[in-house]
């Protein structure tokens, strides 16, 4: 015979969405009828199918795979749309406290009822862990993302001109952003036939052995393709530093200056920029 409990819990499917809906309406501040309705009434669903009488006197919940698989979704999902682990809980807990109502209408004894609540009780309040978990997951989905994007948009190479590519380098080299700097630019060189690579380096903060060991690692992928490349943004520190380090750059071509570098490469492709004497107006 079915507990009288989850039989209750059953039959009130509809009753304990509505009651969780309208709690989500006066508790949070976010509420998206569209997306919650349909992630609130998946959970519903899947929890009252999955609850029977073998597993309501377990606090630990086996037998709720699906459950967990759908609340785990719904915390990532949120996470990235910018809800708080806090909002989250809370969002776990009304749909609890939707249930103990539903009960305490439909329960006379007073001693069954307070049994059983806290029987759903553990069961979700276990359940709740696992919306930190999917936030924790979340957030790192987010935080990863955004890396991949501020590591393109960190590295852009730009065609300065016919058979010339540049590479402004931003911030600290590493290993991992090097390979990110290196694929582009070949890629690049690949791309538009380019024959001069210019490096700048003029955002990079501070140049020490390792970054000067990704450098040259990149002017040398750079060569096997049968392309130049100038290394400009090369300030008086650096210069300084690069020295005391005893970092021999004395193979590769060196500027100060990105204008620099480029008249460099106009000259290594014998071309020449005149300035265009304004006209003058006979009156």
């Amino acid at each position: 015979m079915e507990n009288t409990t989850v039989k209750i819990l059953k039959e009130n499917k509809e009753a304990i969405l509505a009651l969780w809906t309208e709690k989500q309406k006066t508790e949070d501040s976010y509420f998206s009828s569209d997306d919650q309705n349909e992630d609130s009434g998946d959970f519903t669903e899947a929890f009252l199918d999955a609850l029977n009488d073998s597993n309501i006197d377990d606090k630990d919940a086996r037998g709720f795979d699906k459950v967990h698989e759908i609340l785990m979704g719904i915390s990532i999902s949120r996470a990235k749309r910018g809800f708080s682990p806090r909002e989250t809980g809370v969002y776990l807990f009304s749909f609890k406290e939707a249930m103990l109502e539903v009960l305490s209408d439909n329960i006379a004894d007073p001693s069954v009822l307070y049994t059983d609540s806290l029987k759903i009780s553990k069961i979700v309040d276990n359940m709740a862990i696992l919306t930190f978990e999917g936030y924790i997951k979340g957030r790192e989905d987010v935080i990863l993302r955004q890396t991949d994007e501020i590591a393109e948009i960190s590295t852009p190479v730009i065609r300065v001109w016919d058979g010339v590519v540049a590479l402004p380098i931003i911030g600290t080299l590493d290993s991992a952003r090097t390979q990110v700097v290196m694929e582009n630019l070949l890629q690049q060189i690949v791309d538009t036939g380019s024959t001069i690579a210019i490096l700048d380096i003029s955002g990079v903060p501070a140049v020490d052995s390792l970054v000067a060991q990704h450098l040259i690692k990149t002017v040398s992928a750079t060569r096997l393709l049968g392309a130049e490349c100038i290394i400009s943004g090369i300030r008086p520190e650096i210069a300084q530093i690069v020295v005391h380090l005893g970092i021999d750059l004395s193979n590769i071509i060196t500027k100060s200056t990105l204008a620099s570098a480029l008249q460099t490469a106009f000259a290594m492709l014998q071309l020449e920029v005149n300035k265009k004497k304004p006209n003058v107006i006979n009156r």
